[in-house]
């Protein structure tokens, strides 16, 4: 039976959430493969709002079990507060699994990342502050503690005394900040770890016998191709893999139990946090975009960055995901635009681009090349089938199917659960 994957395929915040929902009642698992409480995925139900952070959008479905695979990152006390929140809204997370080979978020993370990003001032990056970037880094280093650490008191400690014996010496010495206590952290995480304890298992295993099984597991992931640690806007980017690779190293299913990769597109752009944004609008239309959107950022708060649509990093997630099919989200937003522009290339010091240029002085240089399609002024959050979109709304659908490279199978009018088109079936 099928592994899909759920992938952004421009900076995040694509609207992964909401296609995750609409394919809940057709899945088993849902598998959150990477990031951490960096990102943030919203789901409306009715007029109830959801905004999930760690938790994969699997929970809102009862008959979904959901799951944080080994390649997420995770401080516990948000986790616990999000799931004491879903608790208090009637929802309970009883069948969630934790991998035991998933890293923790650490207090000296959270302390190094906020610190670190304020002295690089100009030149900083953008993180969320919440110690994703050095939690990955001491995993990459060998130096992580996993949730698996929790059932193990003693190991517990060794490694926090361990880890503190440098991160200490970086935030006194560096950094002139006040050093950590590791009894005081040993203490914290002990308790969490009462409370985590029923859910932590060898998800690797469980995922692949749930597909011995025929049952139809969907990975989600964090941000956005763009965001990838190697295919994207490097140094702009998350310290994970959140394209279709990331989706087999951070669950341990392997490649060849894809079935169908899934690209989530926005029918305009958004970035958050710096780096290079070609078809950025620093005027009233990029306000209009923002406040017409609501594209403010689930986790952060943050103004999300908005321009026009992109096709050559449309193009580009396609190909470095492998795309079967794309959901377009946002279609709504557009409505009421007499003429859209959409960027079909980029110029680079007069030389036209079609793919991403190589290098990263280049990206910073590209200038987009619009062409500009009809719009459509009627309001199309009731429409219910492709057909009830109006023609203009049909053809730039189409066209941007053309310029990405892979079909639209679903497309999102609207907020709502039941706001979605689904032209084709996605499992």
């Amino acid at each position: 039976m099928p592994a899909v994957v759920l992938v952004g395929a421009q900076w995040g915040d694509e609207g992964k959430g909401k296609a995750t929902d609409l394919l809940g009642g057709d899945v088993d698992y849902v598998v959150r493969y990477q990031g951490g409480n960096n990102a943030g995925h919203t789901v409306v139900i009715g007029d109830q709002k959801y905004a999930l952070h760690l938790l994969p959008t699997g929970v809102l479905s009862p008959d979904v079990v959901p799951v944080i695979g080994n390649g997420v990152v995770i401080d516990p006390g948000v986790l616990l507060s999000e799931i004491d929140g879903l608790a208090e809204r009637g929802i309970a997370c009883d069948r969630l699994l934790i991998s035991a080979n998933a890293h923790l978020i650490m207090p000296h993370h959270k302390a190094i990342d906020k610190v670190t990003e304020r002295y690089l001032g100009k030149s900083k990056i953008g993180t969320t502050g919440r110690g994703i970037g050095p939690t990955y880094g001491d995993k990459i280093y060998r130096m992580g503690i996993r949730v698996q650490d929790l059932l193990d008191p003693g190991i517990l400690g060794q490694k926090i005394e361990a880890a503190l014996t440098e991160k200490n010496q970086i935030l006194t010495k560096i950094y002139n900040r006040r050093g950590l206590e590791p009894a005081k952290i040993l203490a914290e995480y002990l308790g969490y770890a009462e409370r985590l304890r029923p859910h932590i298992t060898d998800t690797s295993l469980v995922l692949n016998r749930a597909l011995d099984e025929d049952k139809v597991v969907l990975l989600e992931g964090g941000q956005g191709t763009l965001l990838d640690i190697d295919h994207g806007t490097y140094p702009f980017v998350t310290s994970s893999s959140p394209t279709s690779g990331g989706a087999c190293t951070g669950s341990g299913i392997p490649p060849t139990r894809l079935t169908r990769i899934i690209g989530i597109l926005k029918a305009y752009t958004t970035r958050v946090g710096s780096g290079p944004f070609p078809t950025e609008l620093l005027d009233e239309q990029g306000e209009w975009l923002r406040q017409t959107g609501g594209e403010f950022g689930t986790t952060t708060g943050r103004n999300r960055r908005c321009g026009w649509f992109d096709a050559v990093i449309a193009r580009y997630a396609t190909r470095i995901n492998g795309v079967t099919d794309f959901f377009l989200t946002k279609l709504d937003v557009l409505s009421g635009l007499e003429r859209i522009p959409v960027c079909v290339a980029y110029d680079v010091d007069g030389v036209r681009h079609d793919e991403i240029p190589m290098t990263q002085t280049e990206f910073h240089h590209a200038k987009p090349i619009y062409e500009e399609l009809p719009g459509w002024q009627e309001d199309i959050t009731g429409a219910k089938t492709f057909e009830d979109l109006p023609p203009t709304a049909q053809s730039y659908v189409r066209a941007l199917e053309e310029m990405s490279g892979a079909p639209i199978s679903a497309i999102g009018v609207g907020p709502g659960r039941t706001q979605t088109l689904q032209l084709r079936p996605l499992v």
